[in-house]
């Protein structure tokens, strides 16, 4: 079998990163396998989807790295929802029902008031054609449930084992609503079941739709494909991560200058076995992939735990995977090692680079001072002992030490109270820069 896995976000809202792990895990498990990644926008509720959320779920995806092999979007497929519709109500599994909302919360709390539970008790199918007519004249319009079988249903969960549900203690779902458009369960099926998806990796919130879907692939025709419910990602302090709230949003960390494997690399391993580290490649990742590695306990994403993964990938990158991301004519291996410990985020790589190579206007503390340093700057070629040398000679001739030597000539070199060692920054700015600053030029 070719394993097929779908990410099937709604773009009503940003991803935040509960969405990034089911996007991940399914990325990584398809990968590992050697199969395909569909990427599919449910977004037939068109009241509430919005173009600009389906291009922040891709601009997201492909930040993570997340390719896909496929893209879809359900509203361009409504026909195809409207055949299966056709079979089923042919089949007599999918039946009109009549009652307002009103009238089907009056039934659930009555149910509940019963001790019983809040099923649906199938009075649609008992109407005669007279009570049909007669509710069409007050002007309603049906919606339509799936007619379950009251049977059990068993499935081998790939996180959570044997489960199973009956068919009895679950209501017959809606797929269509009155205004004639379809909830998620159809398209999703029908989707499913044309894309050859051959497992259903997503939130343990999904557990009990899981029953009557399987049923629906088989009512349609199908094999329904293998489940992986997955235990929902929190906060830290175990609050719930909303997409439409922008919590935690993927927009927002990546405008942070976040690295996208240091989030990866959080994500793969919360809730599993294995132990938090950083990887600097999703193929890293998919080859440390096992269903067997993922527990059923409450994994917590802690902001501050990715914070600190961040800056360990930050400072152990090589030139060689930010090179093309830095985008800075000349820049070299040995700027990118002088300035890496100091870096908080990429960015700030390209100002410690104006730094050493763009017009600057010096801070003077003492002009007599640093002008004094200019005079006794070497030629050069200059490389990393020349710093050493060079405030040797300066403190010699001066008298000065510690900070009062270091301080004034950080200040004129780099405008900066602090930064990367001017052992290596300074052969990177270069005689003429620095005896010019030093002199209290722009340079």
């Amino acid at each position: 079998m070719t394993v097929t896995v779908r990410f099937a976000p709604s773009p009503t809202g940003l991803l935040h990163v509960g969405n990034a792990r089911i996007a991940l895990i399914n990325w990584l498990f398809a990968r590992s396998r050697g199969g395909r990644f569909i990427l599919r926008l449910d977004d037939t509720d068109l009241e509430r989807s919005r173009p600009e959320f389906a291009d922040a779920i891709v601009a997201d995806l492909r930040w993570l790295g997340l390719e896909w092999d496929r893209r879809e979007a359900q509203s361009a497929r409504l026909d195809r929802y409207e055949a299966a519709a056709a079979a089923l109500k042919a089949a007599g599994r999918l039946y009109p029902c009549w009652e307002t909302a009103d009238e089907l919360e009056f039934k659930r709390k009555l149910q509940l008031a019963r001790g019983l539970p809040p099923v649906y008790d199938r009075a649609a199918l008992a109407l005669s054609a007279g009570d049909i007519a007669g509710l069409e004249g007050e002007g309603r319009r049906p919606h339509w449930r799936f007619r379950l079988d009251h049977a059990e249903v068993r499935w081998d969960d790939c996180v959570r084992g044997p489960s199973h549900y009956h068919g009895a203690n679950l209501s017959d779902p809606v797929l269509i609503r009155g205004d004639g458009s379809f909830l998620y369960t159809l398209p999703s099926v029908v989707d499913d079941i044309e894309f050859g998806i051959s497992h259903v990796v997503r939130g343990e919130d999904h557990v009990t739709n899981t029953a009557p879907q399987i049923q629906l692939f088989q009512a349609l025709g199908a094999q329904p494909p293998a489940f992986a419910h997955l235990p929902l990602l929190t906060g830290a302090g175990g609050e719930g991560l909303s997409k439409r709230l922008g919590s935690g949003s993927l927009r927002e960390l990546r405008e942070r200058g976040v690295e996208a494997m240091a989030l990866n690399s959080l994500l793969a391993k919360l809730g599993t076995s294995d132990p938090v580290e950083i990887r600097h490649s999703l193929t890293e990742l998919a080859a440390e992939f096992a269903w067997d590695k993922l527990g059923r306990g409450t994994p917590k994403f802690d902001a501050a735990e990715l914070e600190r993964l961040d800056a360990r990938l930050m400072h152990s990158l090589s030139f060689a995977e930010v090179e093309a991301r830095l985008g800075l004519a000349g820049a070299d291996e040995a700027f990118w090692l002088a300035v890496r410990p100091n870096l908080s985020v990429l960015a700030e790589a390209r100002d410690w680079w104006a730094i050493c190579r763009a017009e600057l206007a010096p801070v003077i503390e003492d002009g007599d001072f640093t002008a004094a340093a200019a005079a006794l700057l070497p030629a050069e070629p200059w490389d990393a002992g020349t710093w050493a040398a060079w405030t040797e000679a300066v403190k010699q001739a001066t008298g000065r030490k510690g900070k009062a030597l270091f301080h004034p000539l950080r200040l004129a070199l780099t405008g900066r109270e602090n930064g990367p060692e001017l052992k290596s920054l300074l052969p990177l700015i270069g005689r003429a820069r620095a005896e010019a600053r030093l002199s209290g030029r722009t340079a």
